[in-house]
């Protein structure tokens, strides 16, 4: 999907960001210093930077006002509203602060890259094609007809292919925080895409929690 460089001088977390956002499909190069992370984007090509604010080497501020034509979130513990005005303020495309869900964060991504259009437009699985941009899905080539709440489903798995997601937060990102109805909900859609897209298989019921989408 999108080529992303994380800076960030915390192993544990650098380490956790980078093998779930390679999950979900995304290509990930990681960094531990702000100087040399300003070196990797003036030298590199991403789509992308995770960019801490308290880095050895250089500031995140000081390397995102150096930094140009890259989008960057700033991730860090800096929370305070002076801090968070000040980085959306030099650029940032958003600011998220520690301790944050893996979930929220890769939804974040996938705003950022949608708006400077670095996402692709594209997923592939079995004979399933499901066009992102046009919110249209082919099986074996043929126009299959989803209801557009199946959809959005569709899309949330797909957006966090093979990570387990619970019914809760499905319906939290696919119906929206403000919905009032149970998690059977969930469960009755799940079925209807299994039928209509044949993905029975790749999509995997996780026992007590909800369901996955798996992929190669």
């Amino acid at each position: 999907m999108a080529n992303i460089l994380i800076v960030e001088d915390d192993t544990t977390i650098n380490e956790m960001v980078a093998r779930n956002l390679k999950m979900v499909g995304h290509k990930c190069t990681q960094i531990y210093d702000g100087r040399e992370g300003l070196e990797m984007i003036e030298n590199g090509d991403f789509d992308l930077v995770l960019l801490d604010v308290m880095l050895p080497g250089m500031s995140g501020f000081e390397v995102m006002e150096k930094t140009k034509d890259v989008p960057v979130i700033f991730v860090t513990a800096k929370g305070e509203l002076d801090d968070k005005l000040h980085g959306l303020s030099i650029g940032a495309e958003d600011y998220i602060v520690k301790p944050f869900e893996i979930l929220e964060l890769i939804a974040r991504i996938n705003v950022v890259l949608r708006r400077t259009k670095k996402n692709d437009d594209v997923f592939m699985i079995s004979d399933v094609e499901v066009h992102l941009d046009r919110h249209d899905v082919l099986k074996n080539g043929e126009r299959v007809q989803l209801a557009p709440q199946e959809y959005e489903l569709l899309e949330v798995l797909i957006l966090n292919r093979n990570m387990a997601m619970s019914r809760e937060k499905l319906l939290e990102l696919a119906w929206g925080w403000d919905y009032m109805g149970d998690t059977k909900t969930v469960d009755v859609h799940i079925r209807k895409l299994r039928k209509k897209l044949g993905l029975e298989k790749e999509i995997c019921t996780i026992n007590k929690l909800g369901y996955r989408l798996e992929t190669e």
